[in-house]
């Protein structure tokens, strides 16, 4: 592999892409490794774990196509380190990658590219969608932190993506809470299901950007989910699992129904959350006529209460919930308000958008 005089910026932008997947340790050596290869008029970096599968191009026309694989950590640290605007050149000579930037000279051991596994989508046919990243950014956000973590069952540590008709549905839930939300896409599709590993929406999720006009080419393989947008790619596996039936967890019917400043609200909370216990992060909603009283208690007897002017006229309730799954979900909306709907004290509560029927956030009470 040779280039010559290449920016720093040019080959860090996409090395930086690529490398959030990569393990300090692994048990294949060569997967603490990033694959440069020369294809055509670009230069392209891989890097995988098993799992997922991230691919970044800058465009330098090459006059053959090779390819190498280099640390992935050292690569990147020492681009970082050189200073902005630097002119980069690269030549590999047996099984040393050599980096020179000006007077400054380093060799990296590397291994051949031949041993570098991949991730294939396959020949299946795929289900084909296409959308703004601002709009999939927004939809992640509202949903991938009610992903569970590290969960036995396995296949609730990811996030449920659902193709419609003409929607895309994101759910996930750590059996705790749930969020729902969908989007609708140009098109017309058969019933599609399949779940996504939580590293895989977390490195998309960071990768987005909120811009309006890049597309995101989705692709929905059998075994295999594909995104395509600017100059990335992101290959991953889906999980085999059977996902819980989200429609049966959303409750309907309710009748008490509370409306309050999202941002008001969000204030209270976390200032009742400082006093509340570590451990349990209980709170207390308290309505009644008109009123939301927001308290917290911890071990040491302290005790933290809030009071907000509502809209209500319905029965007096006393629930309790997580305070974290409050914040959380208010954190990240972005309406000016937001909607309470509540059955017993033995019921989770539905929060909605009121500006937004395409969202649903389900938690259970807890007992305090």
């Amino acid at each position: 592999m040779k280039l010559n005089k290449i920016a720093r910026e040019d080959i860090l932008k996409p090395l930086s892409s690529v490398s959030g997947i990569v393990e300090r340790k692994h048990t294949l050596p060569i997967l603490s490794n990033v694959l440069l290869e020369q294809r055509g008029q670009r230069f392209w970096m891989t890097a995988m774990d098993m799992e997922i599968q991230v691919s970044a191009f800058c465009d330098i026309p090459v006059s053959e196509e090779q390819a190498i694989t280099v640390s992935a950590r050292k690569f990147q640290d020492l681009l970082r380190a050189l200073p902005e605007g630097a002119q980069i050149s690269l030549d590999t000579q047996g099984s040393k990658m050599n980096v020179q930037a000006g007077r400054s000279r380093f060799h990296l051991q590397t291994l051949p590219a031949t041993d570098y596994p991949r991730l294939s989508t396959g020949d299946d046919q795929s289900i084909k969608i296409s959308l703004t990243q601002k709009n999939l950014r927004a939809l992640l956000r509202q949903v991938e932190f009610a992903m569970a973590q590290q969960d036995i069952r396995y296949y609730l540590n990811g996030m449920l993506w659902v193709i419609d008709g003409s929607t895309l549905q994101l759910v996930a839930t750590d059996g705790h809470r749930l969020a729902w939300a969908q989007l609708p896409v140009e098109g017309s599709f058969n019933h599609k299901e399949v779940i996504l590993p939580r590293k895989t929406v977390i490195e998309l999720s960071k990768l987005l950007t909120d811009n309006e006009e890049e597309i995101v080419h989705l692709e929905i393989f059998s075994n295999c989910v594909r995104f395509s947008f600017a100059s990335i790619e992101i290959i991953s596996k889906v999980v085999d699992g059977k996902f819980p039936d989200y429609n049966r967890v959303i409750p309907s019917g309710y009748t008490c129904h509370v409306n309050i400043d999202r941002l008001l609200l969000f204030a209270a909370l976390q200032r009742a959350a400082i006093l509340s216990n570590e451990k349990v992060r209980g709170v207390h909603l308290v309505l009644t006529k008109n009123e939301l009283k927001i308290i917290c208690s911890n071990n040491e007897q302290e005790e933290a209460e809030e009071q907000l002017e509502v809209v209500y006229d319905g029965d007096d309730l006393n629930i309790g919930f997580n305070i974290t799954y409050l914040l959380d979900v208010l954190q990240r909306l972005t309406s000016g308000h937001v909607v309470f709907s509540f059955g017993s004290v033995n019921d989770s509560a539905l929060i909605t958008n009121p500006d937004q029927k395409d969202y649903k956030y389900v938690v259970m009470p807890m007992r305090i």
